[in-house]
Order: structure tokens, then C-alpha cells, then sequence
């Protein structure tokens, strides 16, 4: 556990434009060459006055290069962060780069644990991991951490673990009234092999647990943008520890949920997926259960949960870039200007936005607000893990 806390490759972000001060630190790079990279982040959002940088990189760098090249450059500032599937930088989207922030001690306290071996987590281990990020504060689930109220909690989890729903939840329940965000690591599009960095080490099977303590308004946040249909669909074949739908309704899974959708005898894309989404409802919410491929035998991969009897409902996309928007003025107008908005948004998501052709559209609201992280494999909004919403914690100026 970790208790702490230049060259500018973007061509639009100039030396004049970088936070200082107390200001949390953004910036975001497409330099491919791992070193350039890592010094051009490191100028950007590092510096003796950091406390912690968040990294998000995707995957196609050479990693273990890279993350020996963020140590070197970063020097003493602690580094934690995963690979994507697509990165939020300071221009919005962006792919095959670096986007991160740089949370200054003026302002902010960081603690972080890192989960290892997460395919074999159980409930119980979540209260060691809580006295870890709390230390001499934690007196159970009921506390925050010393005496402070305001602290959150940011996890980043492997993404092909499926163990997301029992580690967040775990880590909910000890957490108590500390809100909790955080994302699913990706691989691209490729649903391999994704990683968590921390102290120039990467992890797969694992996770990492970041707990923010901080005088400033903050609000956690989550956001989808469909509603609900008359149309259901019941899972009457599953395996719930590889997210896996055999059977809708008696039948193959694939081929009756394209049916249901109005999809029959179409290719089922991750474009399908999409923008013909599935959700159940929650404690009178509804919640998207994205689905991430279809397999050889017709079944279906769903991102999140999944069992059999479960009842699943079609649902519609309403205006993305209007939700997002009404969104974003709710959180300014909660707790003024955003200092940043640290973001994770789901790739189904941005695989809409570009199928729409509105990545431009989008990328310019996201700059203009404050907004950085990365694309998902899934999300995670307190005690719940998600897919294709919109998560994160919206952080106040000093």
C-alpha cells in the first residue's frame, strides 16, 4: 500500500494552459514510443507537487517498456493506472495514447492497495483491503476515514477477471458511506488480457484500490441514456461465472435475442450490441446487462452478471450527447466549476458515438468540461458493477 501525496505532446495543450498550483493536473499524449511518452505525461501532470498520478494507456504500447519508462520519469510522484479500450483525453477521444491526472498534495491525500490474485476474491477478503486504504481510521463500515467526510474511492479492476461484482460489492459494504467509482480495465476490443499498473509493475488477475481524501466539493456520478420497452426476454440457460447465455426463452441465445430486437439474420457486431441494448431492473432501476459477443456455439458473453431466470427487457437509446450534456451542467451546478471530471465510459458506448458519427461532437463536450479517463469494459457506481453507462466523480477547484 502507497500513502502519498515539460514536453507537451498534445500540440494543442501549451506550456500556458498547464494547471498549476493546486489546480488537479490534466494532460494526454498520442506519442507512441514509450519513453517520449512517459516524459511528455510526466511534464504534464507530474512534478514535486503530486501526490498521485492516475494513467490510463492503452494497450497496443509495449507495455512492460512503458511502465518501467513511467517510474523514470515520474521519479518520486507515485504512478497507478490500466490499460483501455480507448482513451479520454484532453481533446475527448482519443486512441493509442496516454490520458491522466495528477492529483496535488495541496489539496488531496492518496492511499492505494493493490488486489492480487482477484479470480480467487471472496466477501470476505474486502475488510482487510478497506483497514489497508483506512488504516488507523477504519473502526468498520460505518466509518469514513479519520474523522474526515470527505473521501471516495476509486477501483480499477482487470476487466477479464469477471470478478468485478463480488470485489465491488465487497468493497462497498466495508466502505459504508465512502462513495465508490471506478473501471473496468481493457485490451482494446480484443477481450484477452488486460492490466493494472502500480510502482512500474503490471498485474492482470488483479485490481487497484485508490482512496482520495480531499477538502473539496466533489460528486460521484452515474448516467445512461435508454429507457425501457414493453418487449422481455428470459434467460432460461446460463453460466454465470463466464457471463454466459446459452438460452433466451427456451431458445439459442443469439439468435432469439436477435430476433427480439429486430436484428434476425444480421451480423451480431459489438455495433449491434450496441445500440440494440438489454436491461433488468434493480431496485425499480433500470440497468443496462451489455452483451460483448456472440461465440461459435450461438451463446452469448454479456459484460456484467448474468443467470438463469433472469429477466431481461429491450430497451431504446435516447439522445446520447443531450443526457451527457444535462449531465455534465448538473455536476457544475452541484459543485461549482469542475476542477476535472474524472471519467469511465463504457466502449459500448463510444462504439455507438462512432457508428453516429458524433465522436466529434462528444469529444468536444467532454474537453470542454473538465473531462478525462478512459473506455470500458464495465463500470462500477458504489455497490454495483455496470456496462454501457457513464461513471466517475466530478472534483471541485479549491
Amino acid at each position: 500500500m502507497t500513502a502519498q501525496g515539460g514536453t507537451i505532446s498534445d500540440p494543442d495543450v501549451q506550456p500556458a494552459q498547464r494547471p498549476s498550483g493546486a489546480r488537479i493536473r490534466r494532460g494526454s499524449t498520442v506519442e507512441n514510443d514509450p519513453r517520449r511518452a512517459a516524459a511528455a505525461m510526466a511534464a504534464l501532470i507530474g512534478g514535486a507537487g503530486v501526490e498521485i498520478a492516475l494513467v490510463f494507456f492503452s494497450p497496443d504500447y509495449d507495455l512492460p517498456a512503458l511502465a518501467a519508462a513511467l517510474v523514470e520519469a515520474f521519479g518520486d510522484v507515485p504512478v497507478i493506472g490500466c490499460t483501455t479500450a480507448g482513451e479520454i483525453g484532453s481533446k475527448g477521444y482519443l486512441n493509442g495514447g496516454i490520458s491522466g491526472l495528477g492529483f496535488p498534495k495541496d489539496g488531496f491525500a492518496a492511499r492505494v492497495a493493490l488486489v492480487e490474485n482477484l479470480s480467487g476474491f471472496e466477501v470476505s477478503n474486502g475488510r482487510a483491503i478497506v483497514h489497508e486504504l483506512l488504516g488507523s481510521a477504519w473502526h468498520g463500515p460505518t466509518m469514513r476515514s479519520a474523522g474526515d467526510p470527505r473521501s471516495f474511492a476509486v477501483l480499477l479492476v482487470d476487466g477479464t477477471s469477471t470478478k468485478e461484482e463480488m470485489f465491488v460489492s465487497a468493497m462497498h459494504a466495508e466502505l459504508g458511506d465512502i462513495p465508490l467509482v471506478g473501471g473496468s480495465a481493457g485490451d482494446g476490443l480484443d477481450f484477452r488480457r488486460s492490466f493494472v499498473l502500480r510502482d512500474g509493475q503490471l498485474h492482470s488477475d488483479a485490481a487497484l484500490a485508490l482512496l482520495l481524501t480531499t477538502p473539496r466539493p466533489f460528486r460521484v456520478f452515474q448516467a445512461q441514456h435508454f429507457v425501457p420497452t414493453a418487449q422481455k426476454m428470459v434467460v432460461t440457460d446460463a453460466d454465470p461465472i463466464r457471463r454466459i447465455v446459452r438460452e433466451i426463452n427456451a431458445e439459442p441465445a443469439a439468435e432469439e435475442y436477435a430476433r427480439l430486437v429486430g436484428l434476425a439474420g444480421t451480423e451480431l457486431t459489438p455495433s449491434a450490441f450496441a445500440n440494440h441494448p438489454v436491461v433488468v431492473r434493480v431496485g425499480g432501476k433500470y440497468f443496462v446487462r451489455a452483451i460483448q459477443k456472440v461465440n461459435t456455439d450461438g451463446s452469448l458473453t454479456f459484460y456484467c452478471a448474468i443467470d438463469t431466470g433472469v429477466v431481461l427487457t429491450v430497451a431504446q437509446g435516447g439522445d446520447l450527447v443531450e443526457n451527457l450534456e444535462s449531465l455534465l451542467a448538473s455536476l457544475h451546478a452541484e459543485i461549482g466549476s469542475a476542477d476535472a471530471i474524472l471519467a469511465f465510459d463504457c466502449i459500448l458506448r463510444r462504439i455507438e458515438i462512432e457508428q453516429k458519427q458524433l465522436t466529434r461532437v462528444v469529444s468536444r463536450v467532454l474537453a470542454r468540461n473538465a473531462v478525462m479517463g478512459f473506455s470500458t469494459y464495465g463500470e462500477q457506481y458504489n455497490g454495483m458493477h455496470l456496462s454501457q453507462t457513464i461513471t466517475g466523480v466530478a472534483i471541485g477547484a479549491a
